[in-house]
Order: C-alpha cells, then sequence, then structure tokens
C-alpha cells in the first residue's frame, strides 16, 4: 500500500500545478490582450513616422543630425530586451542566446577590450550580464511596472547622450518582435546612428511635395530624436506582448502536460489497487482452502 500512497500524492500533487497553470494561462490572455492592444496602436503611428522621416531626409545633405552621423565603431552598447519573470518557455533565453551570437560574431574584439556596454530592459537579462561580469549600465527592471513612453524616453534620452558625447558609436537593440500568441520573431535592429533608407523606385515615387514650417532641415532635426524614442518603446512593447503570449502558450501546454501525466498516474494508481485487491483475495482463498484441509 506504500506504493498507492505514493500514487496518491503524486496525483494530488500533479492536480495542484495544473490549476496552478490553468489559472497563470488566464491572467497571461488577459494582461497579452492589452499589451497587443498597445502595440497594434502604435505601428501604425511609428511606421508612418519613418516613412515621413525617410521622405523629408531623401533630399537632404549628410549630417543633417548628429544621430546619423557615421562614425569609426570604438564602443558598443547592446540593448538586450527580456522580461523580468520567467515561466515563458524558452522567451527570454531565446534573446540572450541571440545577443550573445551578435557579440561573439561581430563585437568580440570589443568585448574583450571592455569596450562592450550593455543595457538590458527587464530582470533575466540584467541578472544574466551582471553574473558574468559584463559593463552593465544601470537597472531598468521597474520599467515594466509603469511600461509609458515616458519612461522608455528617459533611457533612450541617455543612450543618445552618450552617442552625441562618444561613449558609444553605434547601437544595436535586440528583442521579441511580436506576431501572435504562439510566435515570436527574434529581431536585431540598430537604433544609433540612424540607418539611412535605401532609396528604390517606389519610395521615390511615393514622395510627397509638402509645405514645410519652419523649414525641412529643423523638422527632420526635431522628427529624428523623436523617431528614436519610439522605435526603443516600440521595441519593448513588442517585447512587452511576446512575454505574455509566450506565457500563455507555455501555460497551456504546461496544463495539457500534466492533464496527460493524471491520466497516466490514474492508470497506474487503479492497476496498483487492483493488484493489492487480487493479491488479497487470492491470500483469504488460500487461507480459507488451508482451513479446511486442517
Amino acid at each position: 500500500m506504500a506504493n498507492l500512497k505514493e500514487v496518491r500524492i503524486r496525483i494530488a500533487s500533479v492536480s495542484s500545478t495544473q490549476q496552478i497553470t490553468k489559472a497563470m494561462k488566464m491572467v497571461s490572455a488577459a494582461k497579452l490582450k492589452r499589451a497587443t492592444n498597445a502595440i497594434i496602436q502604435l505601428r501604425p503611428y511609428a511606421n508612418k513616422l519613418k516613412e515621413i522621416l525617410a521622405n523629408l531626409s531623401a533630399s537632404l545633405e549628410d549630417g543633417v543630425s548628429v544621430y546619423t552621423q557615421e562614425r569609426e565603431v570604438k564602443n558598443v552598447l547592446v540593448v538586450v530586451v527580456t522580461s523580468n519573470r520567467g515561466l515563458a518557455g524558452a522567451f527570454n533565453t531565446n534573446v540572450i542566446k541571440t545577443a550573445n551570437n551578435l557579440i561573439a560574431d561581430k563585437y568580440n574584439t570589443f568585448h574583450q577590450s571592455g569596450n562592450l556596454n550593455i543595457i538590458a530592459i527587464g530582470k533575466k537579462a540584467h541578472d544574466y550580464y551582471e553574473k558574468r561580469k559584463y559593463n552593465v549600465i544601470g537597472n531598468n527592471n521597474e520599467v515594466y511596472g509603469a511600461l509609458n513612453f515616458e519612461n522608455i524616453s528617459t533611457i533612450t534620452e541617455a543612450i543618445m547622450q552618450g552617442f552625441v558625447d562618444g561613449k558609444y558609436d553605434k547601437v544595436e537593440v535586440i528583442y521579441n518582435q511580436f506576431k501572435n500568441a504562439a510566435m515570436q520573431i527574434l529581431t536585431t535592429e540598430q537604433l544609433l546612428p540612424v540607418p539611412k533608407v535605401a532609396q528604390t523606385e517606389n519610395t521615390s515615387a511615393n514622395q510627397v511635395d509638402y509645405i514645410l514650417e519652419p523649414s525641412q532641415k529643423e523638422i527632420v532635426e526635431q522628427l529624428i530624436p523623436k523617431n528614436i524614442k519610439l522605435q526603443l518603446y516600440k521595441a519593448v512593447l513588442d517585447s512587452h506582448a511576446s512575454e505574455h503570449g509566450a506565457r500563455m502558450t507555455a501555460m497551456d501546454k504546461a496544463t495539457d502536460n500534466a492533464g496527460d501525466l493524471l491520466k497516466k498516474l490514474k492508470l497506474a494508481y487503479n492497476q496498483a489497487r487492483q493488484a493489492a485487491i487480487t493479491t488479497e483475495l487470492s491470500e483469504i482463498v488460500s487461507g480459507a482452502a488451508a482451513l479446511s484441509n486442517g
């Protein structure tokens, strides 16, 4: 009967775990809805701003903004966007792995010489790189508590100022782009210097002759910093929605796996119980037969 007791304990434990994972799935589904609405509403604005900026800056000379100036790369900043919590499958692991591959392939010499810096948005990335003695700048784990444009702008302004001051010559962002609840696209984007938009026949055809006030150059100078802030904000919103989608999917699979395990445990329990009853009946019959023979 000891085996039966162990199986009963396991059944109770798995049932409890299944209830927890089911509840976490429902919570993530509710949070995913809000996060998805936020990124879906932002994307058209961000894409249109980038389109207008490309249209306006196409006819301007190089060097219109300090944020577009390319220079010899001596110091690199990598922004890694993860979550604060786990239980989201390979969501955080994949981002960190992608960042590590980028560093190993492109910036290994900068890392070895101490000219590679990390800004981690999310506790998982911050803890990972802190433990491995990377040059981690600041602690941005609290942004998810109040995720808004102002809080992300504070981080972006520090990055932009560092670029202007020459602390960083190149800034890249790594995050999960949200596609749907079951799929996230690992994305690496260059934040600074602002990448130039390649001129094609389509982009030339789409250029509009705007009436500009005060001037084309001044408008572009104002739009570029706003666009940089918006791109990082969009990356964090994408990652935030992807996190809840990944967690909802992971908890859904965990709930299904717990259900499959419960079926196996209940079958094992019934088989063990049936074997125990059969053994007891056999002993009773054998005892009765021995008494009658006596």
